[in-house]
């Protein structure tokens, strides 16, 4: 049977700062190294490194002028890279409009479908009835797969051409059939970018008006982000609706 498939989101990478070598600056970090990379950029422009602004002395104070101002070129300097789990395919889909970040997903022509795990999404996992029909229907959908794929491996021509044809053949056999796979299918994948652009996702898929899936997704990643880069991100505040999900705000960014 179909196996409901939970989103997990981790941070494997992040931006690490280090000030020059040899280098006596007079610049000294107070926040993470991100927040710090994002502030040394900005002061690099004009050679401030001594904080001769009180108002902009702290990290805070300097990251959150920027946002301000509208400086956020400077954001587009510190990185971080995420594996995600449990993500159906159609909303990866969703996720993989935002070309701006760089993505890597597991891929259905060459990887085994053994079992299928999928995302059941929020509006029938509330209803049992609804739930147990959805994951009946998936059930369809991968036996109807297995069917496919095994008549296509047989129907392939060149069965004595050799080990390597017989991969391509199998392969070739996978990518047709997994066209009956559902969208609710879950994939895997690993996303990098820069803190400009991951500001920019959420802004737009951390609200009301975005599917839930996404939202959770986008609410998930920033605060994954929040831990490393408090300043960076810290403009950004999670709320709960109504409903039990949550939202998130800044008056920095919007949907558009």
């Amino acid at each position: 049977m179909a196996t409901p498939k939970p989103c997990e989101v981790s941070l494997i990478a992040h931006t690490s700062f280090t000030l020059p070598l040899g280098m006596d600056l007079g610049f000294i970090k107070d926040s993470s190294d991100a927040d710090s990379l994002v502030e040394f950029a900005g002061r690099a422009c004009y050679e401030t490194w001594d904080r001769p602004n009180p108002h902009t002395a702290s990290n805070e104070a300097y990251i959150r002028h920027i946002m301000e101002v509208g400086h956020t070129a400077l954001l587009e300097h510190p990185t971080a890279t995420f594996y995600i789990r449990g993500l159906s395919r159609g909303c990866a889909h969703e996720f993989m409009r935002h070309r701006h970040l760089s993505f890597s997903q597991l891929s259905q022509r060459f990887t085994p479908d053994d079992d299928i795990d999928v995302v059941v999404p929020a509006e029938i996992a509330k209803d049992k009835q609804l739930t147990d029909l959805f994951l009946e229907a998936c059930d369809v959908a991968r036996d109807t797969f297995s069917e496919l794929l095994s008549s296509l491996e047989k129907k392939t021509p060149g069965a004595a051409s050799g080990r390597m044809n017989a991969l391509l053949r199998q392969k070739q056999a996978r990518q047709a059939a997994r066209a009956i796979l559902p969208s609710a299918t879950e994939t895997r994948l690993v996303a990098t970018g820069n803190f400009r652009t991951w500001r920019h996702f959420i802004g737009m898929r951390a609200t009301e008006n975005a599917d839930q899936e996404i939202r959770h997704l986008a609410i998930a990643i920033l605060k994954e982000l929040q831990s490393v880069a408090p300043h960076a991100f810290g403009d950004f505040s999670v709320t709960e609706l109504s409903d039990g999900t949550e939202v998130a705000t800044s008056p920095f960014v919007s949907e558009s």
